[in-house]
């Protein structure tokens, strides 16, 4: 082999893939040039489905690629790395997605539920792994929630409606607050 296929590299994930159970696609990303073409992209996916989908092992080796996944009801998980890759980190990056995802999805890891909140796949998977980079292998559910940011109205819950709207009379803001609900 060629020395400089082995040096070390941050670049470890080659693509991330969810297929439900007929061997389509949900979602993919891929991070390099290996399958540059949706045709070449969807041929891999259909090889890689036929060949895991009834095998009850983690970890495979198709096509110089080292893929390792995991299923749950009605949908297939997908982490690929290089032939020389780890498998135990490639690993953790699985687990970390499918731990991710069952907790924003409340453990109905399924197909109807992933289709109704891929935004959560999407911000899961960037928070996961960048251009093919491990930033997370071991994700907590606080990380993914959007922040919150408090209202200016908070402070003014306890008062009542005409003294609220006495502080903001001099402001010229008084007809934005007949729409709040106070």
């Amino acid at each position: 082999m060629d020395a400089l296929s082995l040096e070390p590299t941050l670049y470890t994930v080659k693509a991330v893939l969810i297929l439900d159970n007929d061997g389509e696609r949900l979602y993919a990303k891929y991070y390099d040039e290996t399958y540059p073409t949706v045709k070449e992209q969807k041929a891999f996916e259909k090889n890689i489905f036929n060949k895991t989908h009834r095998t009850d092992s983690e970890i495979a080796l198709l096509e110089g690629l080292t893929v390792v996944y995991k299923s749950n009801i009605d949908l297939y998980f997908y982490v690929i790395g290089s032939s020389h890759e780890n498998e135990l980190m490639l690993m953790s990056v699985l687990n970390c997605l499918f731990d991710s995802l069952s907790q924003m999805l409340r453990k109905n890891v399924e197909r109807r539920a992933l289709l109704e909140n891929m935004e959560g796949l999407f911000l899961a998977v960037d928070e996961i792994v960048d251009g093919g980079c491990v930033f997370s292998s071991s994700m907590s559910f606080d990380s993914l929630t959007k922040p919150t940011f408090p209202s200016r109205l908070d402070a003014f819950k306890d008062i009542t409606l005409w003294r609220t709207a006495k502080l903001f009379i001099p402001l010229g803001v008084f007809p934005i607050l007949l729409h709040y609900n106070l």
